[in-house]
């Protein structure tokens, strides 16, 4: 055998090794990461925390469920309600559509971005009864997903004379619950305080003896 046809059977040999330690190799991590971690992470969501691994569902006593039969939403994802007895989420670029999560992708200065907000701004204005300058950002500005579930504690407390005249409540009773739902900054640094709308108005349904009505659910 010469010497030439030594070195290709030798280079053959030596790729074929390569090749077969890298595909052990490929194999190997994609049970580890495609199939063992994926089933491990799964299997500590679903033991130590079902809720939020289920999607965190709320049922229409406020309470937490697993079953999406029982279901009327997801603490984690804003959904539209009807009504002046409701206190109204953050508007939705996506209409609160889960399948069309996202915003707007308009920058500040966008024209149409501008007037979207002016008029934003004089429907909630109207809506409340209060002055333009007094209704804050969130109340006029979808959130980059499409679906916060939170507004600000201001964006709720110019809401909380109609749905306590809708509800036939106090406004000091509509307050507390409010305040009962406002939750502080994480680690008390991070973020803003926040409401949850789904969970208030579930709340003062249960204060009210209502059903809740929201336009839409979690997907």
């Amino acid at each position: 055998m010469s010497s030439s046809t030594t070195s290709v059977a030798s280079s053959l040999a030596a790729l074929t090794r390569h090749s077969l330690a890298g595909l052990r190799v490929l194999i190997g991590l994609t049970l580890v990461t495609g199939l063992l971690y994926p089933l491990a992470v799964t299997g500590v969501g679903q033991l130590a925390f079902p809720w939020q691994a289920n999607g965190s569902l709320v049922t229409s006593d406020g309470g937490r469920t697993t079953s999406r039969a029982d279901a009327v939403g997801s603490a984690l994802v804003a959904q539209g309600f009807e009504g002046d007895q409701y206190f109204q989420p953050r508007p939705s670029a996506g209409e609160y559509d889960t399948l069309a999560s996202g915003g707007s992708n308009l920058g500040p200065n966008n024209p149409d971005l501008v007037a979207t907000i002016e008029e934003r701004k004089a429907q909630v204005a109207q809506r409340e009864g209060v002055s333009p300058v007094d209704v804050p950002a969130d109340a006029v500005t979808a959130s980059a997903s499409g679906a916060d579930p939170h507004i600000s504690p201001e964006y709720a407390a110019i809401q909380v004379a109609r749905v306590a005249h809708a509800r036939g409540l106090s406004e000091a009773d509509v307050e507390a619950v409010v305040a009962e739902h406002t939750a502080a900054r994480d680690l008390g640094v991070l973020g803003e305080p926040r409401v949850n709308v789904l969970e208030l108005n579930l709340a003062l349904d249960g204060l009210s003896g209502q059903a809740a009505a929201p336009s839409g659910t979690a997907d």
